[in-house]
């Protein structure tokens, strides 16, 4: 039997995504969100707060990158949800982590971090719910270790993990279990 939860944001898995920007002299400011995910082919959407340093930066530059976090890296991944930018501006420097300028949007690019996509910000505006980004992917930048002989990223390579909202873990990806568009089609028969 079920249990009714009552109104929870209760997803899983969420993505840990890295986004980074520029603030004043070109500050390199990275955040650790979960509410974002692809919405097109090209682009990606954000709900964040309004009050978030990124948030003013991504108003300001109207660019961003997106990454996703490995666990190699997952304490300075979790130090950028914990560290507020309005509140500790080096917070980048306390990381460890190296970043350098993206070749297609004015926001910066960690260095450390597997795969990241480049985006212009197409829309941005506050809504009741949040502060909403639609970004287009203009670039997306791998490392090649995460990518099979093919040239595409290979998931078992990305090191990723996932956050859990129920009770604010970290999980690592595990095994792949099964084929999209295959594993089902014994089901077309019946």
């Amino acid at each position: 039997m079920k249990k009714d939860l009552g109104v929870k944001p209760y997803l899983f898995p969420m993505p840990v995504l890295m986004i980074s920007t520029y603030g004043d002299n070109d500050v390199v400011d990275v955040m650790n969100m979960a509410w974002g995910g692809i919405c097109a082919d090209n682009m990606v959407s954000l709900n964040i707060s309004e009050d978030h340093k990124t948030s003013e930066n991504i108003k300001k530059r109207g660019a961003f990158t997106l990454s996703i976090a490995d666990l190699p890296h997952i304490e300075a991944a979790d130090f950028f949800g914990i560290a507020s930018g309005n509140k500790m501006p080096d917070k980048f420097e306390r990381s460890g982590l190296t970043a350098v300028k993206s070749q297609k949007v004015d926001a910066p690019v960690v260095e450390e971090f597997p795969l990241t996509l480049e985006c212009k910000v197409v829309e941005a505006k506050n809504e009741v719910y949040g502060f909403h980004v639609i970004g287009e992917i203009v670039g997306v930048l791998a490392d090649e270790a995460v990518l099979d002989a093919n040239g595409k990223v290979d998931p078992a390579r990305l090191n990723a993990f996932v956050f859990d909202q129920f009770q604010n873990g970290y999980y690592a990806i595990g095994e792949k279990v099964g084929q999209a568009w295959h594993t089902g089609a014994p089901l077309m028969k019946k």
